[in-house]
């Protein structure tokens, strides 16, 4: 009994939480315009996906998140890769690297919309460059700080640099790879939400600004809850298939600790 409340603690709080604001807007009888209740939340999103209504602002919001994730990911497992090989490289370009993650995101948007357009592309880049640097920190920490008595193995066994890279240090720092992807996977929502509240006519973040001149409360919150559940979904999926790989590297419950 007490390991089923245990387990059960992660629902029953956010239930006791939801109870608890439906209960606050009906004794307070507050105005679904300062803060809808969760049933009336729930009925709008509901309505909205029955209709047909929200599906194209999701496969906006869905597409740019996976064009940038793709973008920023290459470009940073590339980038890391590079700076992790060579040192030079790594005392080059850190300083700009750093720079630029130092520069807010949201003030680059009208920029970029300049420069690419009010379409998908400029949502795509900016998405692009928040998924950039996890995924390029993680890569240069599993290239850089590779376990040194393996790569001695590795070498004292006449092995090249590139084979070294593909078969020593990138599969032994494939945890640290998919942490970064993970955190990756969560800012590419918030980047592609954050593009289109600049400009865009589709999408879920156009959607909120849209709900907030119509005044449209409910819908604003059943917009922010369904971009939530993205975020979970996308950070769950990519959990299970990290353990998916990490199951078929060390069968038979074997550790999976580098």
């Amino acid at each position: 009994m007490r390991r089923f409340v245990i387990r059960m603690l992660p629902l029953l709080l956010p239930l006791a939480l939801l109870f608890l604001w439906e209960w606050l807007v009906a004794y307070r009888e507050l105005s679904e315009l300062i803060l809808p209740a969760p049933s009336t939340i729930l009925r709008s999103l509901w309505q909205g996906l029955t209709s047909g209504y929200l599906l194209p602002h999701v496969g906006v919001t869905l597409t740019e998140i996976a064009l940038g994730l793709l973008l920023g990911g290459l470009c940073g497992f590339a980038a890391g890769v590079a700076m992790g090989e060579s040192s030079l490289l790594r005392r080059l370009l850190s300083p700009y690297v750093i720079a630029s993650q130092a520069v807010p995101k949201l003030a680059l948007t009208p920029l970029f919309a300049i420069w690419f357009g009010f379409g998908m592309t400029s949502k795509v880049v900016i998405t692009a460059l928040i998924c950039f640097f996890p995924i390029l920190e993680s890569t240069l920490s599993i290239v850089h700080y590779a376990d040194r008595s393996r790569l001695e193995l590795f070498r004292s066994l006449g092995a090249g640099r590139l084979t070294v890279l593909l078969r020593c240090k990138l599969p032994g720092g494939l945890t640290e790879l998919m942490s970064g992807i993970r955190v990756a996977v969560v800012l590419a929502v918030v980047g592609a939400v954050v593009g289109e509240f600049i400009g865009a006519s589709r999408g879920l973040g156009a959607l909120i600004i849209a709900s907030q001149g119509m005044m449209d409360t409910p819908l604003m919150f059943a917009v922010l809850l369904l971009l939530t559940l993205i975020g979970l979904a996308l950070y769950y999926a990519v959990s299970l298939i990290e353990r998916m790989l990490l199951r078929h590297r060390y069968p038979a419950g074997g550790s999976a600790k580098r």
